[in-house]
């Protein structure tokens, strides 16, 4: 299809964060949340599982607030975030994986090993996987979209990790523009949104291999599936050829959003996402 009948793509560069991602939004709303209500108290500690994004987040928000952080995680992500983690001050536990890729039962075996460490320690856990409090922080994305686009939004494509991203911005932009199409993206390899059978990846921070609590199936019209190779083939595009470097989650996000503005057409505006920065992945 030639280009000039192609919908309009807009990406939200979310690597201008303080540690090159979007998580830093839903890391700062759940602690703030948990301070208002006194689920953490001073003195108090963290702990979360993490792919690594939520981890450096948590880091840095914690490390400046004065909690001391304990993170379960895995050598299945990229080595510089569990280095970035470890810089800012927090306690890493890393689960092995079967070879170095994203299944239900490492997702699991980290939940168990952080409600472990929360138990013994007497730490707050933000449970990243069912923690609501995170969706104001998108509802806020969800306004910067609409004011930073002039009002003109067709389609928001977005990976699915915890879902609070998807769920957040569209219910900001459906409050906005009620027909706004809201697209889905998990990988083909483990597409259990889409009624299929778990199983193994390799997109850092998405796909977690079973229905996410915070997951909201209403709000979705479209789930487009992308795969490993398809989302690493995209990201080293972006680098070369639009100067964007960024993780393989973002490559899944641009090429969903192609295929979405192939369907829209010229008039449409279709926004994604830049979720994080591709220093997070030189290791990978």
């Amino acid at each position: 299809m030639s280009c000039l009948l192609v919908a309009r793509i807009l990406v939200k560069l979310e690597s201008e964060n303080p540690t090159g991602s979007m998580k830093d939004r839903m890391a700062l709303a759940m602690i703030e949340a948990a301070e208002a209500d006194g689920r953490l108290k001073p003195g108090g500690s963290v702990v979360e599982y993490t792919g690594g994004s939520t981890g450096v987040s948590l880091a840095l928000v914690c490390a400046v607030k004065g909690y001391p952080l304990h993170i379960v995680t895995s050598d299945a992500f990229a080595r510089e975030k569990l280095e970035h983690m470890r810089a800012f001050g927090a306690q890493l536990e890393v689960i092995h994986s079967d070879d170095g890729r994203m299944t239900e039962k490492l997702t699991r075996d980290m939940i168990e090993s952080a409600r472990v460490i929360a138990e013994k320690h007497c730490c707050y856990w933000t449970d990243q996987l069912k923690n609501a409090d995170q969706v104001i922080a998108y509802h806020r994305m969800g306004e910067e979209i609409w004011a930073q686009t002039g009002g003109r939004v067709d389609a928001f494509v977005q990976s699915v990790g915890t879902a609070a991203s998807l769920r957040g911005t569209a219910e900001t932009l459906r409050r906005h523009h009620p027909g706004v199409r809201i697209v889905a993206v998990e990988p083909s390899e483990s597409a259990v949104l889409s009624g299929g059978p778990s199983g193994a990846h390799k997109i850092d921070g998405v796909g977690a291999g079973f229905v996410v609590p915070l997951w909201r199936p209403d709000i979705v019209d479209d789930i487009e599936l992308v795969s490993t190779a398809e989302a690493t083939a995209m990201t080293k595009r972006l680098a070369r050829e639009e100067g964007l470097f960024a993780g393989t989650s973002t490559g899944s996000n641009v090429l969903a959003a192609l295929r979405v503005a192939e369907r829209l057409g010229p008039d449409a505006t279709v926004v994604t996402l830049m979720c994080d920065t591709g220093m997070k992945y030189f290791s990978k």
